[in-house]
């Protein structure tokens, strides 16, 4: 490192010094605390993101928000080359710099930034910028015009290709949202004007002064199930949706009656079990046994992941559609790292964040199959089901869970079915559940296995458990 640089460094750091006796921890959210003492963390992570950049040759990105979380609380975290989660290779370093307690011991731990270039894309939600590091380094336009394009453009393909006789009523397949008076509401209205058929009205979008993840969002409707603020009797009978405060999670809601708060819930695990079933349907039309000449012996492998928070009843649903479920530890990078070993991975936690990966060896076959059947049987119930595979993948967020991506998906989903927000809970019957955070002196005190959903430690916990839940049939 050139001595400029260096010296560059030891004074610019100096303004941004750790807060004395606060150790931040890389985690799945990146870097996360109270607002207030996140200055030296922001500014670190971001000499990190320029040597992460310098290391692969590519681009990455850097996200500042608070999620779901209340206003006062923050984060900040990397955007790998591929669009997901900062290489778990990386998390010890990047603790080791934003700790390091001195301008010279962090300086001792950076080799050189010269060549870095920084680039200020604005205001986005979360998954926008997974989506455009994803979309750059893959050589694709990476602007926020190109990512609305991409997910309207796909999610009218698929409307194109709702069957032929399935009622579709535009007035009651318009849905009512909840932007969690964060960045989605702000978006959801630029998505509103270009597909003006799909959002009936955006509330808590941010323009009134609501306050960020304040009785709104994803977050609090799946943990509390209770109307967000600015929702209630007026709204019985209608299709509801949240976003979380950075739009990275969705979950849907109806409103039974005009007595109560309550709502009727439709999570993530819901959410999952719906594209499970579409994607399932569609890849059985499209290896029916036709034309035996064609090039039709390519048998995708469908999975779907879990974590120990997913409902019990979802799992026994995906299972008894013949799907393979695997469970992982709870972490969105668990979860994305495990369904990119599928050929179509489907993964969600039941606070709605999730998404579809596509390998790249079946989209090469997918577009080979869609265009062999272009030529032998245009407009095939089999070439109509290569089509809106080939849009899903292109509308729904190959990186990170996306809040508006997966509203387009089940929207449209909902339109190829004919069915209500009521139709779509009744898949299954919810098994009784609650969650909640229980503060305890030593976390680590409870070992666990089997991807979380055993307790080992301390000895007699899980035999217990085991006694309350085995009263439920």
């Amino acid at each position: 490192m050139k001595e400029e640089q260096s010296s560059l460094l030891l004074k610019s750091s100096s303004l941004f010094p750790p807060p004395q006796g606060v150790k931040l921890s890389y985690g799945t959210a990146g870097f996360r605390a109270d607002a207030s003492i996140l200055k030296s963390a922001v500014y670190r992570v971001g000499i990190l993101a320029a040597l992460r950049s310098l290391k692969t040759q590519s681009v990455v990105g850097v996200m500042i928000t608070a999620s779901h979380n209340k206003v006062t609380d923050n984060g900040v975290k990397i955007v790998d080359p591929s669009g997901g989660m900062l290489s778990q290779e990386w998390e010890p370093f990047a603790d080791q710099l934003v700790n390091a307690q001195t301008p010279e011991t962090l300086l001792s731990g950076i080799s050189s930034i010269f060549g870095a270039i920084a680039l200020d894309l604005g205001i986005l939600t979360t998954p926008q910028l997974h989506w455009m590091v994803h979309a750059r380094n893959k050589g694709m336009k990476a602007t926020e015009p190109a990512y609305f394009e991409q997910i309207s453009s796909s999610f009218r393909c698929l409307i194109d290709l709702i069957p032929n006789g399935t009622k579709v009523n535009k007035l009651d397949n318009r849905v009512v949202v909840d932007g969690a008076d964060g960045v989605g509401g702000e978006k959801l209205l630029v998505l509103k004007n270009i597909l003006t058929d799909l959002v009936n009205e955006v509330r808590n979008s941010g323009k009134d002064g609501g306050l960020l993840n304040d009785g709104v969002g994803a977050d609090y409707v799946q943990k509390e199930k209770v109307v967000p603020r600015g929702f209630g009797s007026n709204d019985v009978g209608k299709r509801c949706a949240s976003l979380d405060g950075d739009a990275d999670r969705l979950v849907y809601f109806s409103v039974p009656s005009n007595s109560s708060s309550k709502i009727d819930l439709v999570d993530g695990d819901k959410m999952l079990s719906l594209f499970a079933l579409f994607i399932k349907e569609q890849l059985n039309i499209l290896t029916r046994e036709g034309n035996k000449k064609s090039n039709n012996n390519f048998q995708a492998h469908l999975g779907v992941v879990q974590t120990a928070y997913a409902n019990g009843a979802s799992t026994d649903y995906l299972k008894q559609l013949g799907l393979e479920v695997i469970f992982t530890p709870t972490g969105v990078k668990h979860l994305h790292e495990k369904a990119a070993q599928f050929d179509i991975g489907i993964y969600f936690e039941a606070n709605g964040h999730g998404t579809i990966l596509f390998s790249e060896s079946f989209l090469s076959w997918l577009e080979a199959r869609n265009n062999e059947l272009a030529l032998v049987s245009e407009g095939s119930e089999q070439q109509k089901a290569a089509l809106r595979l080939l849009s899903v993948s292109k509308l729904i967020n190959q990186a990170v869970g996306d809040a508006l991506s997966c509203l387009l998906l089940v929207e449209a989903i909902l339109q190829h079915m004919d069915w209500s927000i009521h139709k779509w809970n009744e898949l299954y019957q919810d098994l009784p559940s609650r969650q909640l955070k229980v503060k305890v002196v030593d976390r680590t005190a409870v070992v666990t296995t089997n991807a979380e959903t055993v307790a080992v430690t301390p000895p007699g916990i899980q035999e217990a458990i085991d006694a309350e839940t085995g009263k439920v049939p």
